[in-house]
């Protein structure tokens, strides 16, 4: 985790923008001597920050690293809660494993594990996640909502909101959800979501939301197998897409929605999710572990359970399944 002095640096930094910051006002905001903040400063250097010092006017940020890090996602970052905790990590087997351990040791709702590869990333139904180094977004966040167990697939169906608000504000491709937890743009999966309790029989200790983004990804860097069904920000867009950026706007997105929903309950995310899905309206299968499901998606009900109509008129309530539009 990241040292608090660090965070209120960086903090400082965000809220001047284009602005200079003395060595003395930086130590004024932080509460530290100009001492520390110079190394600090000279730490931010080594990570890849390019700093402008100018004589009689201070300190700026004009350039952040190649390398995904948590001080170039906190530069800017403007939530209450989420992600301002970050635990990173630059090759690791899986955020999620980590996120576990982390929410074990209770600590605090909103951190997050991101890392630059995953070795063995994975998806729903323990398929594998393909995450190469320094292209995607992999990350855990961890949560500890007041909800029943009942309750939690919910947040599933906010976080593919979030992220799809988030791909249109940097992008300005519009995204659509496959239910229950793709993201996918032009048909092709751009995103997967994993969500995971640690729970007793009557109440949720924490739940773990992974999040698997392609971002710079170029075709040939997806398995044979994937290059038609899987797809990223780049090849959509044309050019690269800061990850730092597009994590920003994720948390910001999750966090607004998150106060939301605890606010007001699920239908106005229900509402969002409807908006954004691809399959309502349409005729689809949805393979179950018991059976094949063929027919119209109604929508969801609060509980975010997918509805379908089949040709007799009879509607299904799928829990859990694989669909094919």
């Amino acid at each position: 985790m990241q040292s608090e002095l660090r965070k209120q640096l960086l903090d400082a930094f965000t809220n001047a923008g284009e602005s200079y910051l003395s060595g003395q006002r930086l130590a004024e905001l932080v509460g530290c001597s100009r001492t520390a903040v110079w190394k600090h400063i000279e730490e931010l250097r080594k990570e890849g920050f390019e700093l402008e010092a100018v004589r009689k006017k201070g300190y700026r940020i004009v350039k952040t690293p190649e390398k995904l890090t948590a001080d170039e996602i906190m530069l800017g970052l403007t939530t209450c809660f989420i992600g301002k905790n970050i635990h990173y990590e630059e090759s690791v087997e899986s955020t999620q494993k980590i996120a576990h351990q982390l929410a074990a040791k209770n600590v605090p709702e909103g951190t997050v594990v991101i890392a630059d590869e995953q070795r063995s990333g994975r998806g729903r139904m323990n398929r594998n996640w393909h995450s190469p180094k320094y292209t995607g977004i992999w990350m855990s966040l961890i949560l500890r909502p007041n909800i029943p167990l009942s309750k939690a697939p919910q947040l599933t169906l906010l976080t593919a909101v979030a992220i799809v608000q988030a791909i249109e504000e940097i992008t300005g491709i519009t995204a659509e959800i496959k239910w229950p937890n793709d993201v996918l743009i032009q048909g092709r999966k751009i995103t997967g979501i994993l969500t995971e309790l640690q729970a007793e029989a009557d109440r949720i200790h924490s739940i773990i939301i992974g999040i698997g983004i392609n971002v710079n990804q170029k075709k040939e860097d997806f398995p044979r197998e994937l290059q038609e069904k899987a797809s990223s920000l780049l090849i959509e867009k044309g050019t690269p897409v800061s990850r730092a950026e597009m994590i920003r706007s994720i948390f910001k997105h999750f966090e607004k929605l998150y106060l939301l929903y605890l606010d007001k309950g699920f239908f106005p995310i229900k509402l969002l999710w409807e908006s954004y899905a691809i399959s309502i309206g349409k005729i689809l299968k949805a393979r179950t572990l018991t059976e094949v499901i063929e027919g119209k998606a109604l929508g969801i009900t609060e509980e975010g359970v997918l509805k379908i109509e089949d040709a007799s008129g009879t509607i299904h309530h799928v829990y859990s399944a694989d669909i094919e539009l």
